[in-house]
């Protein structure tokens, strides 16, 4: 029976670094199609969206069936809640990517960002991309040094977050409201990936030193 509880844990595992793969694909295809106004790789994303969809609810209907049935001690309680945590903000993160794209569907043949902040938006890109990788590799070694460069990466992401309100906020800037509002949109978009990352990153260091650190709330 133990060995039987042992390899459905084990099978919670390999579920999340599987959404998470998922993720980080979502997230590079979104960012190829916001910058290349690609509607068909926009709506790729939108439609693998489904997949992830589908993988979290099975590890949760996963999850809760060993909670109810084989009565887990502490450390395996706490690894099988955390899964389930995990797999939402992965979720959310999925979600997120598909927002991206849509944004890029929604504005073509035009780029949703304009000239002026692009590369700010580039390098958005690049970093949540970066803590998506890095989240997945976290999950597959629990190397700590790895939540580490996802908090590093996530504090860059915030600064490039402020900046794009600034930018929106000053004199000079002559866009459109329609405009505005996307820019203004997809900035958030990148910032709360990034934020579900660093969400994931904390339980996996929870579940490797059993010590938590608190966050803000995610949306």
């Amino acid at each position: 029976m133990r060995k039987v509880f042992q390899a459905e844990l084990h099978q919670i595992g390999e579920e999340l670094i599987e959404i998470s793969q998922l993720v980080s694909e979502a997230i590079r295809k979104a960012n190829s199609a916001f910058r290349g106004a690609d509607t068909e790789l926009a709506q790729e994303v939108i439609a693998a969206d489904a997949r992830i969809d589908f993988l979290q609810n099975d590890l949760d209907e996963r999850a809760i069936d060993i909670l109810a049935l084989q009565g887990p001690v502490a450390s395996d309680l706490r690894m099988i809640v955390g899964a389930l945590r995990m797999s939402a903000s992965l979720e959310r993160m999925g979600d997120l990517a598909r927002h991206v794209a849509q944004l890029a569907r929604l504005r073509f043949p035009a780029n949703v960002i304009p000239e002026s902040i692009r590369a700010t938006f580039d390098e958005l890109a690049d970093l949540d991309v970066q803590i998506a990788d890095k989240v997945t590799e976290l999950l597959e070694t629990r190397n700590l040094e790895l939540s580490n460069e996802i908090n590093a990466a996530n504090a860059r992401v915030n600064e490039l977050h402020a900046s794009v309100f600034r930018a929106v906020a000053a004199e000079d800037w002559a866009e459109t409201a329609p405009t505005t509002v996307d820019v203004t949109l997809a900035s958030r978009y990148y910032e709360r990936f990034a934020d579900h990352g660093v969400s994931v990153a904390r339980k996996v260091t929870y579940l490797v030193t059993g010590e938590w650190q608190p966050s803000a709330p995610l949306t």
